[in-house]
Formats: C-alpha cells, sequence, structure tokens
C-alpha cells in the first residue's frame, strides 16, 4: 500500500465522481459522433466531385483513418492514466476532443482553400481519435473501480448509456436544425458548421466538471513500484486477457456501429427513407437503447457477465442476415424501428457490460492501458471500418456480403462468450487491496 492510506470515500463524493466522469463520457462521444451525423451535409464541402455514394464513401474513409489514431491514444493515455491516475488521463482526452471539433467547425470548404479542406478535416479527426482512443481506457476503468462490487455492472453501464446519449444528442441537434431552424440549403451550406461548435463549447463545460473529480481509491491504494506499471512489457505479462478482450470486442464492436451509425445511411440509401425519417427512426431507437443499458447491467450483477455476452452473440449470428434482408426490401418507419430495435436489444447484451468485463481482467497497474489498447486496435479495425465497408460493398452491387461479413465476426466473438469465464466471480478490482 502506499505510505498513507486514502480515506474511504462517502457514498455522495462517489456518486458525484461518477457523474462528473460520465457527463465528460457524454461530450466525448456526442463530439465523435457528430462528424458522422452531420456528414450527409458537409460532405459536398469537403468532397465537391462525384454522386452522394462516392461522397460519402471519402467521409467514411476519413472517419476510419480517425479511428487508426485509437490504439496510439489507448496506448498513450493508458500509460498516462496507469502513472498519473485516471482523472488526469480523463482531463487530457477532453481537451484533445474540444480541439478537434473547433478545427471542423472553423475550417473553410473545398471551394474556398481547395485540397487543404479534406487535409484539415483529416488532421482534426486524427486528434479525435486519439482523444477517444484514450478515453475509452480511462473512463472504462474510473468508473469500474469508483462503483461498488455489488453494482459495479449498473454503474459501469453508463459509459455505454452516455456513450449513446452522446450519439443520440448529436441526431437532436440534427433534427432541431432539419425541422425548425434551417433550410435544407442553410443545412448544407453552413449549418452543419453549428454542432461542432456546440461540441466545443460543451467540452468546455466537462473540462472543469472532471478537474472536480476525486481520484479512485484502487489507484491511490498503489505503492510507488505498482504505478511505474502501465507500461507495454507489463501489459504483455496478461497475453490471455489481450486476447480475450480482443475476441470478445470483435463482434460487438462491429455490430455497434453496424446498428447505429452506418444503419442511419442505410436506410436512407437502401431502404429508400427520406433523411428526416431515418434520423428521425434512429434518433428514437437509440433513446431506447440508451436506456436497456442499466436495465442490462444491474441485470449482469444478478446472474453474471458471461451469459448476457453470449445471449448477443447467438441472436447476432442467427439475426444479423435475416434482419438486413427485410430491411432492405422496403418497410415503414414502424416497421424500421422495429426491426432496428430488435437488433439493439440484443447489442446490449455486449454494450452494457462490456467495460465492466475489460476491466476486471487485469490488475491495477495495467488496467488502464489493458481495457484501453486492445480494445481501441479492435474497434480500429472492425467498428471504425464498418461503414466504409458497407458502402463499399454497396458500391459494387454485392450489398448482401457486409451482412454475412457482420455475421461471421459475431459469430468470432460467441466463440470466446462460451469458452471464457465470468468475470463478476473472478474480479481483480475486487483485489486491489490486496495489491
Amino acid at each position: 500500500m502506499s505510505d498513507a492510506s486514502p480515506p474511504p470515500m462517502t457514498p455522495l463524493q462517489r456518486l458525484r465522481s461518477i457523474f462528473s466522469g460520465s457527463i465528460g463520457n457524454l461530450v466525448e462521444w456526442y463530439d465523435w459522433y457528430v462528424y458522422t451525423a452531420f456528414a450527409l451535409y458537409f460532405a459536398p464541402a469537403f468532397f465537391p466531385d462525384g454522386d452522394q455514394t462516392a461522397q460519402l464513401l471519402n467521409t467514411a474513409a476519413i472517419f476510419a483513418v480517425g479511428f487508426l489514431m485509437r490504439p496510439l491514444g489507448g496506448w498513450l493515455l493508458g500509460e498516462y492514466a496507469d502513472r498519473h491516475g485516471r482523472k488526469a488521463a480523463l482531463v487530457l482526452s477532453v481537451l484533445m476532443m474540444c480541439a478537434g471539433s473547433l478545427l471542423i467547425a472553423v475550417t473553410p470548404g473545398h471551394a474556398q482553400i481547395g485540397v487543404a479542406a479534406p487535409v484539415l478535416l483529416l488532421v482534426a479527426r486524427l486528434l479525435q481519435g486519439l482523444s477517444v482512443g484514450g478515453e475509452y481506457g480511462a473512463s472504462a476503468t474510473y468508473l469500474s473501480e469508483m462503483a461498488s462490487r455489488e453494482h459495479r455492472g449498473f454503474w459501469s453501464s453508463f459509459q455505454y448509456v452516455t456513450l449513446i446519449m452522446g450519439q443520440l444528442l448529436a441526431l437532436a441537434v440534427l433534427i432541431l436544425l432539419q425541422r425548425f431552424l434551417l433550410t435544407p440549403q442553410q443545412l448544407h451550406d453552413w449549418g452543419w458548421r453549428i454542432p461542432f461548435v456546440v461540441g466545443a463549447l460543451a467540452a468546455l463545460v466537462s473540462l472543469y466538471l472532471r478537474r472536480s473529480m476525486l481520484e479512485t481509491e484502487s489507484f491511490r491504494g498503489q505503492n510507488a513500484a505498482a504505478r511505474s506499471g502501465g507500461r507495454l512489457r507489463e501489459l504483455l505479462r496478461h497475453p490471455r486477457e489481450l486476447a480475450t478482450v480482443i475476441g470478445l470486442t470483435l463482434g460487438g464492436t462491429l455490430a455497434f456501429y453496424t446498428f447505429t451509425t452506418y444503419m442511419q445511411k442505410y436506410l436512407v440509401v437502401s431502404a429508400g427513407m427520406s433523411k428526416d425519417d431515418a434520423t428521425a427512426v434512429s434518433a428514437a431507437t437509440l433513446f431506447v437503447f440508451m436506456l436497456l443499458q442499466p436495465v442490462v447491467g444491474a441485470l449482469s450483477d444478478r446472474i453474471g457477465r458471461r451469459p448476457l455476452l453470449i445471449a448477443f452473440g447467438v441472436l447476432g449470428t442467427f439475426g444479423t442476415v435475416p434482419l438486413f434482408t427485410a430491411l432492405g426490401q422496403g418497410v415503414n418507419v414502424y416497421e424500421a424501428f422495429g426491426l432496428i430495435l430488435l437488433a439493439l436489444v440484443a447489442v446490449s447484451g455486449y454494450t452494457a457490460i462490456n467495460a465492466v468485463v475489460k476491466a476486471e481482467l487485469f490488475p491495477v497497474g495495467v488496467r488502464a492501458l489493458g481495457v484501453g489498447l486492445p480494445y481501441a486496435l479492435t474497434v480500429s479495425l472492425f467498428g471504425g471500418t464498418a461503414e466504409m465497408l458497407a458502402l463499399w460493398f454497396r458500391q459494387r452491387g454485392q450489398e448482401s456480403g457486409f451482412y454475412w461479413y457482420v455475421t461471421a465476426c459475431i459469430a468470432v466473438s460467441l466463440l470466446v462468450y462460451l469458452f471464457m469465464g465470468d468475470t463478476r466471480r473472478t474480479s481483480r478490482i475486487d483485489r486491489d487491496g490486496d495489491a
């Protein structure tokens, strides 16, 4: 233990810190998802040549490239969080996200500065990718360590509550601008910049909240030698845990990005819906999806994490192709809502508990790095490329190939779920006091 044991937190202090960490996470993910929510409107400004699918493919490519920075962010900020504290890493991460949003908001279009416009867009997304790559590991670790053992699944689920809420707020801003404040032409010309300005300002508020958070007892309770951990060579001493994180994330992240960020565009370009209807359906399903997270998280505190992961794996493996096939044949907004919601109910078996499962796998000295780095690598390869691959399959006239690709990836994760242990019973967070 450290020279002076930290005083125990009061329940109110614990709740305030969880709230501050969650709100910061919300702003981070709002800034990240505003890009894809408004891509239909700003794509022509940065990529004026080509049809709508080609423009979206260009913006999706930059979205995917932004994901390539996430492993670097998971590594650098993971080490930073394990050495200097979860709070310090979360403050740094929100600063970088704020800078990226502000850069997108003020960058002139292709007509004004030519090729420099997409280059600056790329720089902004790289900065945001670095930020969000570090955010996940530090945030998952912070919420899991802050929560009590009996309610760890419930409280850690708020990482995805705020993640989804960030995406939902991005869609809410889009709906507000679409239907009440701006004309379609104004949105295409300049209105798409507004949500990025809002994101930059909101990041300043979350920065203030995060500066008032308490550090976790797990981190404060380490001795000096333990705090020198967080290095990659220390992490490599846990190969089984690393492989488990990669395997359980693979299908889950692809399913999440397929049925959330890409689905809005799928409803427009494949199912034939209007942009307004597609946005409304996406917002409605995301709202219910958000409410499901703490319910599923609390359920994991009672029955364990593994049964819920297996349920997602089975439903995703056998339901993805039929669901996409039904949507592609043309459905009304109510049928689309029901089908997408079914998919998201299944995905909740992964999203609500994946953060706590990963945190429970690693000792405190490498926990943020162990959660963040392999997760970010997997998300970059599979989640970040989901939209680009879907559009690529469509452009080649083989759209159903993407459905089978998603199915195969979920099936691989299902095998991991079947053979892994239940971390609720073997959580290494419960052994932090013995470190």
